[in-house]
């Protein structure tokens, strides 16, 4: 992304010379899929693109190391699939020997169903079905697990009866990349049943977790707000959100829900304008935060990116600024940047997790990068949910999956994959913002809508 071509080759040759997965340890099957699949799977889209509209990011007689790679680990990830009753993998496995005796059967909906990016993108870069396949069969598992009632998943299930052992609905820790994933794999591999699954997903996140008045800027009561609430009545369940919480701005930007996605972009500012950072959990009740530590997450800085490159408002490098300075302000250490053991007394641990490279800092980067080629692609580019660049393309929009799943070879020849309808969200999901309605409330209505948020909190 910075177009620092050494450095990558170098980084590449690294991971070529020294990295095994022949090890007897135990993983996240998520992490390791997010973070290290998806890495590889990146960084060889980069180095065989032909046009390389990063700089020239090719390795000297690169013969697709990293896919052999990606291929290995994803092979040994493959028992977490297996001897579940439901289809849904175990959320842990042992690189060498597989799903540990005494595994958890219980997982959350993110970590078991936001695999389906990197999978798939495996399974179609190889022409093997089996990644994807076993991904989308525990999308699809889930989904038949909503609330008759909601619409609504809950935060966790057993993997061997499907039973909700953790019935709390949110945007939040556990449930995040699960809505993320759904539209992401839609836009990349141009599934159908992607969107029918996240549109249905969006009405009712819409319908039972958003509180407060209808418009962002206009009306009586409270701004917007997405709550915790029981998977199966709607009922609130706690008074607090968590810093994940601040990646649905972002999302909201990439379905065209612009309007809404500014209000809710504004609340966690405020929090962070009051803390200098995002605690773990806020508790909008009491008006403090529930847990204190902030980790170096992106999702606040991820959604700034994207409104800036919805509406163009300035405000939002302002507030890009504002973040980039509380982290060297209160999180510089001598050896990078550390978490923020506690947000008020800016007290720190020793630890810098990846997400913060992947992540926070490439989006700051790109947030004041107006000349970056990702930005003069067309929007040829995705990013993963932990922040990796892959290619829209064509080559990923060619099905294997369908080939294989029992009992629907009819539905599967009535989709077309690159066919594209338009949705009815509430909010116009296909519209293309205008931004000239966004670039003139930067000092009126915006500015004094986080100083009500800042008076609030």
């Amino acid at each position: 992304v910075m177009g620092n071509s050494s450095e990558f080759q170098k980084a590449v040759k690294l991971v070529i010379d020294t990295v095994s997965f022949d090890k007897d340890s135990t993983v996240q099957v998520f992490e390791a899929t997010i973070r290290v699949l998806g890495s590889l799977l990146s960084a060889h889209i980069i180095i065989t693109d032909t046009k390389q509209p990063f700089g020239d990011m090719t390795i000297k007689d690169y013969d697709n190391e990293l896919l052999h790679m990606a291929h290995d680990l994803a092979v040994r990830l493959l028992p977490a699939f297996e001897n579940t009753k439901t289809g849904i993998p175990y959320p842990r496995v042992n690189l060498k020997t597989g799903v540990p005796p005494d595994s958890n059967n219980e997982t959350c909906t993110a970590g078991a169903g936001s695999l389906l990016v990197e999978f798939g993108i495996l399974s179609r870069l190889l022409g093997d079905s089996t990644f994807e396949w076993v991904a989308r069969r525990a999308v699809k598992a889930l989904w038949s697990l909503r609330s008759n009632n909601t619409g609504l998943l809950g935060n966790v299930v057993n993997i061997q009866t499907g039973h909700w052992v953790g019935r709390q609905s949110g945007l939040g820790a556990g449930s995040d990349s699960f809505y993320e994933y759904l539209l992401k794999s839609y836009i990349l591999f141009g599934e159908k049943e992607d969107l029918e699954m996240f549109s249905d997903a969006y009405r009712s996140i819409q319908n039972h977790l958003r509180r407060g008045r209808e418009a962002c800027n206009e009306g009586e009561g409270d701004p917007p707000l997405y709550v915790n609430v029981n998977m199966f009545t709607g009922q609130l369940m706690n008074t607090w959100i968590d810093s994940l919480q601040a990646f649905f701005p972002g999302l909201q930007v990439l379905i065209g829900d612009v309007e809404d996605a500014i209000c809710l972009h504004a609340f966690y500012y405020a929090i962070w304008k009051r803390y200098g950072a995002l605690p773990e959990r806020y508790n909008w009740q009491l008006q403090a935060p529930d847990v204190s530590f902030y980790p170096l997450r992106p999702e606040l800085v991820e959604s700034t990116y994207l409104l800036y490159q919805a509406t163009k408002n300035p405000f939002y490098l302002h507030v890009g600024m504002d973040i980039l300075q509380s982290l060297e302000k209160y999180t510089k250490a001598k050896c990078g940047y550390a978490t923020l053991h506690h947000v008020v007394e800016k007290t720190k641990e020793d630890r810098m997790e990846s997400f913060f490279l992947s992540e926070t800092c490439k989006y700051l980067y790109l947030l004041f990068d107006e000349e970056n080629p990702l930005h003069k692609s067309g929007n040829k580019y995705m990013f993963t949910t932990e922040g990796h660049i892959v290619s829209v393309d064509e080559r990923f929009r060619n099905s294997l999956w369908q080939d294989i799943l029992p009992g629907e070879e009819d539905s599967a020849e009535k989709m077309k994959p690159s066919e594209l309808k338009a949705v009815n969200f509430s909010s116009n999901c296909n519209r293309v913002p205008d931004e000239r309605r966004y670039l003139l409330p930067l000092k009126s209505n915006y500015m004094r809508q986080i100083d009500r948020m800042v008076g609030l909190i």
